[in-house]
């Protein structure tokens, strides 16, 4: 399936997906997902695969969680995944230790054609080679093969059952060193707060908690690597900017709640036509009377709104989205390309990288696609998030040399 194509260098593929509602309806949405994901492998013929998850087991994961074995008996074993002949699963399932959990899931697998595939042991500061399938889970903070950490609680101390933090591993492939950072940022809590400002106060916790990953990642402990960051970064449009343009010749009535004379909810008119709703906003209800808005040409005439990123310019590099909103996608089966109306849809769903990894992605100049970024089961309902991948090679020699590589090219074991 992969890994026997002529191009040069080394066939990667990395994926996010938030995949907390797939353990609502495991019997249909799960099954749809596996499908849509094992398409997208096949067709994207991966030598070494990443797929960071969040929101592993859903909003009801001690209920779930018996659910999340199947799903990585599944990927470890189909038929769609028989050539990823070693693979490491790394599940933060330890729930009853709420300061630490993540709910966070990293899994990596290499295909059979893939020779020396090493992965960094933070514990003894050495790279060692991969064999074999190997799942780890509960308590990840004594596996020295990645870093993990949850976020402190008092970047969103409004959240006391916040899963939000990152898992880091570190990985040598055609003696190429590169770090993998699965991540999961903190939400809107609120439409009504976020269209108050812009940009909205839930951006700038974002912008927190990312610049303290990037951070951690960039630290003078260990050898400055190139590193993809790729998860569930919860950015969103700019609200207040969003709604001044959708309804720019609407009237706004404000309702207050009884007891506390908060705002409760936003209703836009349109001035004529009998005063039609245009837009309704709640804690969390997003109506607009037009969805297409938001599919139209994938959703590109929103891009302009999308500004979280733009704090980390210096810092971090993504490739042209041309996929629409990856979030709040409809959960019925049956409506695999409507948002639900509780959200503005935004690109929660992203795959970032350090200006240094940018190096790393081989183009060529006779087949654009050798590089694609874009999202999976565009017209199937995959969750209320897409997944969403992005597909390159690296060539041999490519990036820095890993450090003591002399050394583990003479080991014969772990």
């Amino acid at each position: 399936m992969a890994g026997k194509s002529a191009a040069p260098g080394v066939g990667i593929l990395l994926v996010t997906a938030n995949v907390g509602t797939l353990f609502d309806d495991t019997e249909n949405l799960q099954k749809n997902w596996l499908r849509e994901f094992y398409q997208t492998v096949h067709a994207q013929k991966p030598q070494f695969l990443s797929l960071h998850c969040q929101e592993v087991g859903g909003k009801n994961y001690e209920a779930s969680m018996s659910h999340v074995d199947k799903l990585v008996k599944d990927l470890l074993s189909s038929d769609a995944m028989k050539e990823f002949n070693r693979a490491r699963v790394y599940l933060d399932e330890n729930y009853k230790s709420q300061e630490n959990f993540t709910a966070l899931g990293s899994f990596y697998f290499l295909h059979e054609s893939l020779k020396n595939v090493y992965q960094y042991d933070f514990k003894a500061k050495k790279y060692r080679k991969v064999t074999g399938k190997e799942i780890y889970s509960d308590t990840l903070e004594s596996t020295p093969m990645l870093e993990k950490e949850k976020f402190p609680q008092e970047f969103f101390p409004e959240s006391k059952s916040s899963r939000k933090g990152f898992i880091r591993t570190r990985w040598c492939i055609t003696d190429c060193a590169f770090d993998l950072v699965n991540i999961h940022l903190f939400h809107d809590a609120s439409n009504v707060i976020a269209w108050e400002s812009s940009p909205s106060i839930y951006s700038g916790i974002r912008q927190k908690a990312l610049s303290y990953v990037l951070n951690s990642v960039t630290d003078h402990r260990l050898e400055k690597v190139p590193f993809f960051v790729f998860g569930d970064f919860n950015f969103r449009l700019d609200l207040k900017s969003v709604v001044e343009t959708l309804c720019a010749k609407t009237t706004m009535q404000t309702i207050h709640a009884a007891d506390t004379n908060a705002v409760d909810k936003l209703v836009f008119r349109e001035s004529e036509n009998d005063h039609k709703v245009v837009l309704q906003i709640e804690k969390k209800l997003f109506e607009y009377f037009n969805q297409e808005v938001f599919r139209d040409n994938n959703g590109t005439a929103l891009l302009e709104f999308d500004k979280e990123l733009s704090v980390f310019k210096d810092r971090l590099y993504e490739l042209d989205i041309t996929f629409p909103p990856s979030y709040p996608y409809s959960e019925d089966s049956s409506q695999g390309k409507q948002y639900m109306n509780t959200r503005c849809p935004a690109w929660c769903d992203r795959i970032l990288m350090s200006h240094s990894a940018k190096e790393l992605l081989l183009k060529s100049e006779n087949d654009e696609r050798i590089v694609l970024y874009d999202h999976i089961g565009p017209n199937i309902c995959m969750g209320d998030h897409k997944p969403v991948f992005l597909s390159f090679r690296i060539a041999t020699g490519a990036g820095k040399r890993c450090q003591h590589m002399e050394k583990i090219y003479r080991e014969t074991t772990l």
